[in-house]
């Protein structure tokens, strides 16, 4: 996957219409879209997906970990925004942010599914009755390329069970910790001597 560029999928979200709001209108939102150059171009972002809204590992532990993470993946790896895809629809990532009490992730709801069948990670969940889903995966994109690609082991349909480390957002970062450059050796003074002898 890495140096793959991500497809070029467009979404269907909801954003807040505050004309609609100052009417005292009870839902003042509408339907709005996000396209792929919003979140690709001249961007670095972080993207991660997995299988559904609402469910056990991705609301205990993976959303609400990118989320504690948000401030020290944008400051030491320079991301610019940090997405959560699923195949979910607009009304339903919506209600899980605000229930998850998410500030700074995005919500990306692929709801029919192409973001996930183009980048190969739709598969099957008809045993749990959740039809086509994501596999969880997580990758860093830089200006639509992939450079960094983190993917849990053993993809196929109707999985039972649901394999979580590889897409742990501590995981993630200690990896990319881990691939820092060296840095530059600061001069010492006998350094510093030695090139004026």
């Amino acid at each position: 996957m890495e140096g793959m560029t991500v497809p070029a999928v467009d979404f269907k979200i909801r954003v807040r219409d505050e004309q609609l709001a100052m009417q005292d209108e009870p839902n003042p939102y509408k339907w709005s879209t996000l396209t792929a150059e919003q979140i690709f171009n001249d961007k670095k972002v972080l993207l991660f997906s997995l299988p559904g809204a609402f469910t056990p590992t991705c609301s205990t532990y993976q959303l609400p970990n990118f989320e504690k993470l948000y401030n020290e993946f944008k400051e030491k790896h320079d991301i610019d925004e940090i997405y959560c895809v699923s195949v979910n629809d607009a009304f339903v990532m919506g209600a899980w942010k605000q229930h998850q009490n998410i500030e700074n992730i995005k919500m990306i709801p692929d709801g029919t599914g192409e973001f996930t069948r183009l980048m190969g990670m739709l598969v099957k969940k008809d045993n749990l009755g959740f039809g086509y889903r994501s596999w969880r995966y997580a990758c860093v994109v830089d200006n639509w390329v992939i450079s960094d690609f983190y993917e849990e082991p053993g993809r196929v349909d109707n999985c039972e069970d649901d394999p979580y480390g590889e897409t742990d957002p501590t995981h993630i970062i200690n990896n990319l910790n881990s691939n820092f450059p060296a840095a530059w050796p600061f001069p010492t003074s006998e350094s510093v001597k030695n090139e004026t002898d």
